[in-house]
């Protein structure tokens, strides 16, 4: 099994509870399915640029014009989605790291995904809609927030955009272990609530686990 860990964080560990979610999870995985493959991205350390023009013709323009070939530049410009999309179709799990910044998604987790999540390498279109090209079967969010948020809560503009996204390419199965309430200053159970979301990542890491040793 094939695991790949994407890490949208600039805070060191001791300072960020994602990323303590993160330490959780892949210590649990690796205790009980040492043979699992993990590659990890850290995006402050390999981030991703934003789309531009070139990137946005060398990804999309064979979907309106048959036949096109990039330019030397336009095809320069896709080597980071070539690289990143390519480490994305041949993994099974997909892990997501982040905090809640206003709300959603930090915007460099959203500039990884606009440059993997593309035509050709991980999906077609097709007169029956989109086809998948890629393995990936579950997701994992491993998310912190400041404040506190009840199931479908209508201010979640981080889950509910990750679900659309990754339902659109055919993955339904999302595991979800979320720290929220973690503003010291607010509220008094940060600590309790902290330990919650690690039990819930480290039981996220045993299915994954079991899994992958069914599948050996």
């Amino acid at each position: 099994m094939n695991v790949l860990h994407i890490c949208a964080n600039p805070r060191p560990i001791q300072e960020s509870v994602s990323k303590q979610l993160a330490a959780a999870f892949f210590t649990r995985l690796a205790e009980k399915n040492p043979d699992v493959n993990v590659t990890n991205v850290d995006l402050y350390q390999n981030p991703p640029p934003f789309l531009t023009y070139p990137t946005f013709r060398c990804l999309y323009q064979t979907m309106v014009e048959e036949g096109y070939k990039p330019t030397t530049g336009e095809y320069n410009s896709g080597a980071y989605s070539r690289t990143q999309s390519e480490q994305l179709k041949q993994a099974d799990v997909l892990v997501l790291t982040m905090p809640m910044w206003t709300f959603s998604m930090p915007a460099i987790m959203k500039a990884w995904l606009d440059q993997v999540l593309v035509p050709h390498v991980i999906f077609e279109f097709t007169p029956e809609g989109v086809q998948p090209l890629h393995r990936l079967k579950r997701i994992v969010l491993l998310i912190a927030s400041a404040d506190r948020f009840k199931e479908n809560d209508p201010r979640d503009g981080l889950t509910r955009e990750l679900r659309a996204i990754f339902e659109f390419i055919g993955v339904s199965d999302m595991a979800i272990a979320w720290a929220d309430g973690q503003n010291l200053r607010r509220y008094d159970d940060v600590q309790s609530r902290k330990d919650m979301a690690v039990e819930a990542a480290q039981d996220i890491a045993d299915e994954i686990a079991e899994t992958a040793t069914a599948e050996t």
